[in-house]
């Protein structure tokens, strides 16, 4: 196949990356890159993104794209750091626009801080394609998780960011601002509308109870089948109701406040201050 696909694990934020190679062309692609965070002492590293580096080398590749499937809650995104070391255009669904407002907001980065998305290179709007060598990446617009969330498709394979888990661990929370249960719920039937055969790559593993590996790739046939939250004869209203329901209990992502800040960035760091030295906000009661 002219596809490859090479998963990156990170175990702090059980996140998956991956690069996605045109072997006639040596053109590649970056999926979700994560830069490392140890949140305690406020220190940023590069190791997991590093490794990356090194395939994308040692391999001969020539980075075109680093795509981002949403602004991620669990992880810092690596994206600029990739961009800064082996070149590619940062991209990410044209929604953005609304998580950076209600974030900026937040964080009080206005007027300083635009929300028009111009700091990613590319916003990809619902059926944008893009090339990679002989490539062609199809942008699905996949709401729900997040009102920017987006899915990439190449060949017969599907990225679908967190708008799906694997099957036995069920889909993903709806109550960040701007989230929609029933728009996920749509959103996960426009993907399994695919072909049977399809198969779906995750941004994310937890391990379901009674599993001991950490799993990537299913299928839609398998997500169908299976899913435990969305698999076939799973009504709307019943997902919407056991989604937030599901939601209420779940605690605020231990990431969520630095992430987000740098995400919506694209992966770029906020001007230091007068002192030189960056800094992160943690605004009190937001949530």
């Amino acid at each position: 196949m002219a596809v490859q696909i090479e998963p990156f694990f990170d175990n702090d934020s059980n996140t998956f990356s991956y690069v996605v190679t045109d072997s006639h062309s040596g053109d590649c692609a970056v999926i979700d890159p994560v830069l490392d965070f140890d949140y305690a002492a406020g220190r940023t590293a590069t190791d997991s993104a590093e490794k990356i580096v090194h395939w994308i080398e040692q391999h001969g590749l020539r980075l075109c794209w680093i795509l981002e499937t949403h602004v991620h809650a669990d992880h810092l995104s690596a994206a600029r750091f990739l961009q800064q070391r082996c070149g590619g255009r940062i991209g990410i669904g044209s929604q953005i626009t609304q998580v950076q407002q209600v974030f900026a907001e937040a964080f009080n980065a206005q007027p300083s801080f635009q929300c028009d998305g111009s700091q990613f290179d590319q916003l990809f709007g619902d059926g944008d394609t893009l090339t990679l060598g002989e490539l062609v990446i199809a942008v699905l617009y996949t709401p729900g998780h997040t009102p920017a969330c987006v899915s990439y498709q190449v060949d017969d394979a599907v990225f679908v960011g967190d708008t799906l888990f694997m099957p036995d661990y069920g889909t993903a929370r709806c109550d960040f601002p701007g989230g929609n249960a029933a728009q996920l719920y749509a959103s996960v039937q426009r993907l399994l509308a695919l072909p049977e055969s399809t198969r779906l790559f995750m941004c994310h593993d937890y391990k379901a109870p009674g599993r001991d590996s950490f799993s990537y790739e299913t299928t839609v046939g398998a997500q169908k089948a299976a899913n435990v939250h969305i698999r076939s004869g799973v009504t709307e209203a019943a997902f919407v109701q056991m989604r937030q329901a599901r939601d209420a209990t779940l605690a605020v992502p231990r990431l969520l406040l630095p992430s987000v800040q740098i995400n919506m960035r694209a992966g770029q760091m906020p001007e230091p201050e007068a002192n030189g030295r960056v800094y992160l906000k943690v605004p009190l009661n937001l949530f």
